[in-house]
Parts: C-alpha cells; structure tokens; sequence
C-alpha cells in the first residue's frame, strides 16, 4: 500500500513552561485525535531536543526568545492539500469552540507562537 504523501502542511513553532509539559501534551493528544478524525493525514507534537547552536545561526530558542525552564514545541499536521487543510482546519475549530472557550487558560502563551501553512517542495518519500 503506497502512503498518501502530503502536500500541505501546517507548522507551529512555540515554547512551554516544563512545569506546563503534562498539561500540554494533554491537551495535544486531543488535538491530535480530532485532526486525525477530521481527516489531516499525519499530526506530531515534538519536544526540542537538540537545539544547539553549534552549526546554526539562529536557534529555535533564541527565534522565541526561550526563557529558562521553558521548552520549544515543533508541531505539524499534514494534508492532501491547502483546499483539504481548509476543510479540516474548519471542522477542527468548530470541535475546539465547544472544548475552549476565551477564559480557558492554556498551558503556554499564545503570543510567542509561530504559525503557517507550508505547500510542500520536497517530499524524500515521492
């Protein structure tokens, strides 16, 4: 069975206290199921691991302006396409609406977030 390659992805880049891990991996587990049930093709939640700024001019953690005791987080989702992430991105934030509403706190701040969807160039699978 061939695997759907992906043509759209959608990529977050953000940074979440370490004593806010569980909370937010909680949260991300039901992110995940409710792209997966919409229809996204693959969805991962990435902890940083190796952010060493040995061969690299900017780091995540200097791009977010990591503070100590804080984490970087590297997600995406992938899509058949920018139309498919559209339909799914919709029926996914109408199932948030009903889970958060704007007095939830979440787990980490949302003003140090990066987002956006990314056509893909390369795909080492195709």
């Amino acid at each position: 069975m061939k695997k759907q390659l992906a043509l759209y992805i959608d990529g977050y880049v953000l940074v979440v206290p370490k004593a806010k891990l569980p909370a937010y991996r909680k949260m991300a587990v039901g992110g995940a199921k409710s792209w997966m049930k919409h229809g996204a093709l693959d969805y991962k939640e990435c902890v940083g691991d190796d952010l060493s700024p040995e061969h690299v001019i900017l780091t995540f953690p200097k791009m977010i302006k990591a503070k100590e005791g804080e984490v970087v987080i590297f997600s995406y989702i992938t899509y058949k396409s920018k139309a498919h992430r559209n339909q799914v991105y919709a029926k996914v934030m109408k199932e948030m609406e009903k889970i958060y509403d704007k007095n939830t706190v979440m787990p980490f701040d949302m003003k140090r977030m990066a987002f956006g969807g990314f056509k893909v160039m390369v795909d080492g699978l195709a």
